[in-house]
């Protein structure tokens, strides 16, 4: 029952978190290549990212308002765009927090972290495959493991640079920015983990 009328909810899922993992591409690729010139305008195309992911939202939850039989629960789908949306927005505000700090260089460890990002966005993308066909899916529960793996890596690694960020700047500006700039990348590392823990749950009630 995923597909009624054309429209199948699981595939919704994944267009959703293509969106996630377009907006971690594209912060990767920004803080690897950092411009603080071209900044604002890779701003604008992240913010055109989220809005077309927002777009894709409101149209599963006003398919959802229309409908009686829903393949997976109602308050689970909801939860699932809620959550993968989370992602996107997250993703765009480490963007937004080094344009209004005026960041000029790009630490290597953030950059470290924006890989870890994107990976699992990667790895979502091949969860929310799967989960079309959970009760038959043999990698699903791996999938969900990696994702769990790169969060507590992101953990670890957002333990240990605002330590060395500490230790080592004895500027209170830097220190600002950047332990701020760390928390919200580990927010999309919690966020990607909060997406797939929402999965996991719906197979085990479903099973």
């Amino acid at each position: 029952m995923a597909k009624r009328n054309g429209f199948d909810y699981f595939d919704r899922f994944i267009k959703l978190t293509e969106y996630s993992y377009r907006a971690a591409k594209l912060l990767d690729d920004t803080l690897r290549n950092y411009n603080k010139e071209t900044l604002q305008k890779n701003m604008v195309t992240m913010h055109e990212i989220e809005h077309t992911a927002d777009l894709e939202g409101h149209e599963i939850t006003k398919r959802l308002a229309k409908e009686f039989i829903t393949p997976i629960e109602r308050e689970d789908i909801l939860q699932l765009v809620h959550k993968i949306d989370d992602i996107t927005d997250c993703i765009e505000d480490v963007l937004l927090h080094m344009y209004m700090y005026n960041v000029r260089v790009i630490k290597e460890d953030a950059i470290k972290f924006s890989a870890l990002i994107l990976a699992a966005c990667e790895e979502l993308i091949a969860a929310f495959k799967e989960f079309k066909n959970f009760k038959k899916s043999k990698e699903i529960h791996n999938i969900i493991i990696n994702v769990n793996k790169l969060e507590e890596e992101g953990d670890n690694l957002y333990t240990e640079i605002v330590r060395k960020l500490h230790l080592t700047s004895l500027d209170a500006i830097d220190i600002m920015t950047w332990t701020i700039a760390y928390n919200r990348l580990e927010k999309c590392s919690d966020a990607c983990e909060e997406a797939v823990n929402v999965i996991e749950s719906v197979i085990m009630k479903n099973l």
